[in-house]
């Protein structure tokens, strides 16, 4: 099967009947970008100095282009409450097995952090567990838990989806999705069903490639973790959450007499059962600083004449890693500047192109979402409580992270096979003359890493674009090129302090991009198309629940 989605035969083409053109230019994404991933902004992270001027940057943009605020109560920002904890270095951190100690390091071996509301955590030798890949999928025929009891105990998990590495002849095979990552192997669902079992902690074995970035990234817990409050019946998260490096856990299960590769293919098994780590105990007596705070989305919108109550929104976060030790050069902030500094300045002049065109039909709904580093808590707390209605949001449109390498050929699709949309974005690559590649590496599960999920698990359809997805076929030198310029930033300068503006970007290629969004955007705001979920997406049944509200 060909890695290109043909532009010819889909839909009719968009453009034509999109606004006037007012493209977005590279030098107004730049000069964007340099502002707010400049020092004065300390990384953007929520709950800090950084966060408030971010936000007052944000605004005062946001009114001068004659923007209306659209969050409740006619405000700019919408309060998103969060419990901020930081992990201090444990008094005791140790696994027993055998009556041998092993003393993981911290950063190296371990990474532990905590979502509760508390100033302490103690696990005194908690049973450890091997839950495999902790999946629990009635839809799909498959159950790693078959009913153990994990309270009490800590359990370890495999990173992705259990026919990740899965052959021809198992079980797992072609089970959930292929080579394509599904929210079952992410490590946010891992740590919720650890949760839901009552389990007192859960550890996630790393490995690169399953996990879709290296340990530099997993083992990273500058500036703690963040959660949003616990709605009243849902259960406590862990008491203690972590990724553990692949050697280390090796090294664990050989003390306890057990070879994981071996039990790595036994997960892939539909009938694997836990596997309890006998002898095996885990302790830690860790001190956590632990405060609530207040972060803010910021919503604004373009009023539709017409239809008002029908919403095309765009979105990207505005949050960074904010401020951690310094690196060899001594320097601590991490400004984030294309993750996700470059979408901010995109979702700003697509509004500006929108504002200098004739008014649309449809509203036009820009959210900058906080606390996307921290597990899509902003976009999350909007879907909660959404401005916009769900059910009559046309769709939502991402962009987090663009390439800064050039122009190219194409353009590189996150989640393709999922909705209509696919369709509406080829069309329009085809009237710049380019095509749409889906993502090349779909284990990544980057469909489920950004903030479109958050609407998309609620029936929204979407479109992301991820500058990281995939090395795109760069005018000058090609896919070769396109993939040498997602590994070398996302080795070296995803979430680090390196994530610098450059005067040397090349930023014609994610001007393009954007000009792709405002096309789309522009159809869908003056038309009465309603786009659709694929009749294999795990999100169609949550937009069919509403489809009486979009008949009215």
């Amino acid at each position: 099967m060909t890695r290109r989605l043909s532009a010819l035969a889909l839909v009719p083409l968009l453009v034509a009947a999109a606004p006037a053109p007012a493209p977005v230019t590279p030098s107004e994404l730049s000069a964007t970008v340099k502002e707010i991933a400049s020092e004065r902004y300390q990384g953007r992270a929520p709950g800090t100095p950084g966060e408030a001027r971010t936000v007052a940057y944000l605004v005062a943009r946001l009114k001068a282009l004659g923007l209306q605020p659209a969050a409740p109560g006619g405000q700019w920002t919408q309060t998103v409450p969060m419990i901020h904890d930081v992990a201090g270095t444990p008094a005791r951190l140790a696994i027993t097995v055998a009556g041998k100690t092993l003393s993981p390091v911290l950063g190296t071996d371990i990474a532990p952090g905590t979502t509760r509301a508390t100033d302490h955590v103690t696990i005194a030798d908690a049973p450890l567990v091997f839950v495999g890949y902790g999946v629990s999928a009635p839809e799909r025929g498959w159950d790693d838990f078959k009913g153990i009891d994990l309270h009490g105990k800590v359990a370890i998990f495999l990173v992705n989806d259990p026919d990740y590495a899965a052959r021809p002849g198992e079980d797992a095979y072609g089970k959930f999705g292929g080579a394509a990552m599904t929210y079952y192997g992410r490590w946010t669902y891992k740590y919720e069903e650890a949760a839901r079992r009552g389990a007192i902690g859960a550890l996630i074995v790393h490995e690169t490639g399953a996990a879709g970035y290296g340990w530099n990234v997993a083992g990273n817990t500058v500036g703690g973790t963040y959660a949003l409050p616990v709605e009243p019946g849902q259960p406590q998260p862990v008491a203690v959450q972590s990724w553990i490096a692949g050697p280390f856990a090796k090294a664990l299960f050989a003390a306890a007499g057990l070879d994981l590769d071996a039990l790595a293919v036994k997960a892939r098994s539909a009938s694997f059962r836990p596997v309890t780590l006998e002898g095996a105990r885990f302790s830690i007596d860790m001190p956590v600083q632990s405060r609530k705070i207040e972060s803010h989305n910021v919503l604004a919108k373009i009023a539709g004449t017409t239809h008002p109550q029908e919403t095309v929104l765009f979105g990207a976060h505005w949050d960074a890693y904010g401020i951690g030790a310094p690196d060899a050069q001594g320097r601590t902030i991490r400004p984030g500047a294309n993750d996700d500094g470059l979408g901010v300045a995109s979702l700003l002049a697509l509004a500006r192109a929108y504002k200098g065109s004739p008014a649309p039909e449809r509203t036009i709904g820009f959210g900058f979402w906080t606390a996307e580093e921290r597990g899509l808590l902003g976009s999350e707390y909007y879907a909660q409580h959404p401005a916009f209605p769900i059910a009559t949001t046309v769709a939502n449109l991402t962009i987090d992270i663009l390439q800064t390498a050039g122009p190219s050929r194409d353009v590189v699709l996150i989640g393709a096979g999922q909705d209509s949309l696919d369709g509406d974005l080829a069309a329009a690559a085809a009237a710049q003359g380019r095509v749409v590649t889906p993502d090349a590496k779909p284990e990544r599960g980057l469909v489920y890493r950004a903030d479109h999920f958050s609407l998309a698990k609620r029936g929204v359809p979407t479109l992301l674009l991820m500058g990281a997805g995939g090395g795109v076929d760069l005018v000058n030198g090609g896919r070769a090129a396109g993939d040498k310029w997602v590994s070398d930033y996302t080795a070296h300068c995803y979430h680090q302090t390196c994530d610098l503006w450059s005067a040397d970007w090349d930023l014609r290629g994610a001007a393009a991009d954007v000009n792709l969004f405002y096309a789309v955007g522009g159809k869908l705001a003056n038309s009465r198309m309603w786009p659709t979920w694929n009749a294999t997406s795990e999100f169609r049944a949550a937009r069919d629940e509403s489809a009486a509200a979009r008949r009215r």
